[in-house]
């Protein structure tokens, strides 16, 4: 499996072809579900986009006023970022400091989004889940999608373990 690796005042990776097309996919999907607009009843806009007064209405909606799309253009410069430094066909990944930063956030909005939509949880045993999906269905739709809900969580805290020097 891909892990980043500290070196010097970066982080390093080498991704193969498949993995680099699946984050493409997954942060492209990332960029067109928040391009799409902002429709808070979608379940996943609002993990990306939650309330800060959950018991204030209307001051939440003020703040959302000022704050959202300061918010959501920070969300695709992040995706953009992810999008932009990774190697077309596989390769390595060098990464300064704010472009980990980035990676990193881009990566929590992916596997938010694809975490609602699979309703993983905090306490979901992953290693669980996949068994059981593979034990239904091996060539699963849910399956794969757990997979790279996995390989996602894999990668950022490998990400985070290399700039906090783990």
């Amino acid at each position: 499996m891909t892990v980043f690796a500290r070196r010097g005042t970066g982080c390093v990776a080498r991704l193969d072809a498949v993995e680099t097309q699946v984050l493409q996919e997954v942060l492209t999907q990332v960029v067109d579900l928040l391009s799409e607009g902002h429709d808070l009843s979608d379940p996943v806009m609002a993990r990306l986009f939650p309330d800060v007064y959950p018991d204030d209405a209307e001051t939440s909606a003020d703040l959302r006023r000022y704050t959202d799309d300061d918010l959501k253009a920070a969300k695709l410069e992040q995706a953009g970022t992810v999008l932009g430094t990774l190697p077309e066909g596989g390769g390595v990944v060098r990464l300064d400091e704010e472009q980990a930063e980035s990676w990193l956030r881009a990566l929590t909005d992916a596997r938010l989004a694809l975490g609602m939509r699979l309703d993983v949880r905090d306490d979901t045993d992953l290693e669980a889940e996949i068994d059981a999906a593979v034990a239904r269905d091996p060539g699963s739709a849910r399956v794969q999608q757990l997979s790279v809900y996995g390989f996602l969580t894999l990668l950022q805290v490998s990400l985070v373990e290399a700039l906090v020097g783990y």
